[in-house]
């Protein structure tokens, strides 16, 4: 498991910056463009207003299409299992699920009781390829990025606990820091976080060379030029 001591200051500041800021964020750290542990595709957002996720994944595999073919006693004692493992380990926590029939899943694991149990277990937020539902009684601070929008419960089972997990093409391991809003989520890797309030001060920086005089009066392609070439030379 990774390191789960986060800076106070670094996590209020996560809290309040999107996704697509903490992604170049994390490659001026690096000094490179080219990381990519971020999901692919879009996803859907439980309530595209809320502030972002931040917290360390709780991981798990789920499926629903199918019933489960295991003696019901062990299908139920590892649903209690599952509970115990989300309740566990270090906060801020965000569930993190992979549904192995994507992309075909059926199976509405987040609705509005799994979001009111996971809250109330203290977790963040979840992050899962399959189905969410309930949209309208879901309780609130409890943003849900998931695969698709449904209508059922399927056969939904637990399949394996704290086990990597892939989602959108990303893997992700347990004890992992996640950030995540509408747009997706991305794993922060451990040796960036040093360094990454500093990082998000600078992508917040470098973008305000071009937004500050694109948004005021008088701007012409002559200033854009001018601010451009300051722009090209400050970001990574």
């Amino acid at each position: 498991m990774a390191d789960t001591h986060i800076p106070e200051d670094l996590l209020a500041l996560l809290r309040e910056v999107d996704t697509p800021t903490v992604c170049n964020a994390i490659e001026v750290v690096q000094g490179q463009r080219g990381f990519d542990r971020f999901t692919k595709g879009t996803m859907q957002h439980s309530r595209p207003g809320d502030p972002p996720v931040v917290g360390f994944a709780r991981t798990a595999k789920i499926a629903g299409i199918e019933p489960p073919t295991e003696d019901p006693a062990v299908i139920r004692s590892r649903r209690i299992d599952y509970f115990r493992s989300m309740a566990a380990g270090p906060s801020p926590s965000v569930a993190v699920i992979e549904d192995t029939d994507f992309p075909n899943c059926v199976a509405g694991w987040w609705g509005e009781v799994h979001v009111a149990v996971h809250k109330g277990l203290g977790l963040a937020g979840a992050v899962s390829n399959g189905v969410m539902r309930d949209l309208d009684v879901m309780d609130g601070g409890f943003p849900v990025l998931s695969g698709s929008i449904g209508v059922s419960h399927g056969f939904v089972h637990v399949v394996e606990i704290g086990t990597p997990v892939s989602v959108f093409g990303i893997t992700v391991t347990q004890g992992e820091l996640i950030h995540a809003d509408r747009h997706g989520a991305l794993v922060i890797p451990h040796d960036v976080i040093p360094r990454l309030k500093v990082a998000i001060g600078t992508v917040v920086a470098n973008e305000a060379i071009v937004l500050r005089p694109a948004r005021e009066a008088g701007f012409n392609i002559e200033k854009l030029e001018k601010a451009w070439a300051e722009f090209e030379s400050a970001r990574t």
